[in-house]
């Protein structure tokens, strides 16, 4: 599964040359000559090798989400022996299983979320059973500059395969409108890294390597078509990457256990309803899914939620936001106004739901 770039990309970055003198010395006066700086050409990357040496760390993963089992195809990054695996939150979005497959062995894992950023579309799966298993090198991404070659490697198309595509990077500053294939959801992604590389359905959450082979992003979206109807003129297609320096961010503030208003820690819990913005605040329930905690308690249908244990609810992201922080079976105190203008006080046991 791929979220491909629903609107405009803004180029937002920018290359930056060194401007400075060296210690000691006073600034040149004006009939001197001062050669630019120039960056060292990076030596070529070889895209078989560099597939041949990262392959052992991929795994492909497959997310079956619920309620009628539809499946999403997409890649990991192995970062520990013992099975962590980085990779895109769009992947597991919804997953009610999560399997993984390493691209080396076909060994199988059942796969648990550990964490996830949504804003940043990463997630820590670990694997159940996984030992000494082989752990990517993690480069740096604050070194890139334009024009950088890299390698694109993932699950292309949900082949099952590793998949390399090289191309070079155009941007490392890009912010796009993401939409998601799967469930037709939009988010917003910021300091992106734009490459010119046909990248496909099913490398998301792959790797972006360098001309090394260390880990330098984690693929996550494209844009443009592979192959247009005849007679048509369009861009060339994109491939977008998080900078890895982000991600591993994100992984060790889920390895931390100390959730954040953007990073989600654990299992998922949920009401059971679906909500939109309710006038002039709160959050509307536009369902409450039948046999879930929220239709259990007795919610229903245009009923408003304001507080949750106390504090005020002003909208639907900031009722799903606190949910976020909870843990399943652990039990809300909704603040609920009636369809009849009444108002009370209902308490609900949250139960597991699926990554959000």
């Amino acid at each position: 599964m791929l979220i491909t770039v629903f609107a405009a990309v803004l180029a937002l970055g920018a290359l930056f040359g060194y401007r400075g003198e060296l210690p000691g010395l006073g600034r040149p006066g004006p009939d001197v000559a001062v050669a630019p700086v120039r960056p060292v050409p990076r030596p070529p990357l070889d895209a078989g090798e560099v597939t041949r040496d990262i392959s052992p760390v991929l795994v492909n993963i497959t997310a079956a989400a619920r309620p009628f089992g539809a499946a999403a195809a997409g890649s990991g990054i192995v970062l520990t022996r013992d099975g962590q695996v980085l990779t895109s939150h769009h992947v597991v979005k919804g997953a009610k299983t999560v399997r993984v497959t390493r691209v080396t062995d076909g060994a199988v894992y059942a796969a648990e979320v550990l964490g996830y950023d949504v804003r940043a579309d990463i997630a820590l799966l670990s694997l159940t059973g996984a030992a000494d298993l082989a752990s990517a090198r993690i480069g740096s991404s604050a070194g890139l500059r334009v024009r950088d070659e890299v390698l694109a490697v993932g699950n292309a198309g949900g082949s099952g395969t590793a998949t390399a595509v090289p191309g070079r990077i155009s941007d490392l500053d890009s912010t796009i409108m993401a939409f998601n294939e799967q469930d037709l959801s939009h988010q917003a992604l910021t300091g992106m890294l734009e490459i010119e590389a046909p990248v496909s359905s099913g490398q998301s959450g792959g790797a972006l390597t360098d001309h090394t082979g260390a880990v330098v992003g984690v693929i996550a979206a494209a844009s443009g078509e592979r192959d247009p109807p005849p007679g048509r003129t369009t861009d060339p297609p994109n491939g977008y990457a998080v900078p890895i320096d982000s991600a591993m961010r994100i992984v060790r503030q889920i390895r931390s256990g100390t959730p954040t208003e953007s990073v989600h820690i654990g299992p998922t819990a949920t009401l059971g309803v679906l909500i939109s913005d309710a006038s002039p605040r709160g959050a509307r329930i536009d369902m409450a899914i039948h046999g879930l905690p929220a239709q259990t308690a007795g919610l229903a249908s245009g009923e408003i939620v304001t507080s949750i244990d106390g504090r005020s609810v002003t909208s639907a992201r900031a009722l799903r936001a606190a949910i976020d922080t909870r843990r399943p079976a652990e039990v809300v105190r909704l603040g609920v106004l009636g369809t009849n203008g009444g108002e009370r006080i209902v308490s609900v046991r949250l139960v597991m739901g699926t990554p959000g």
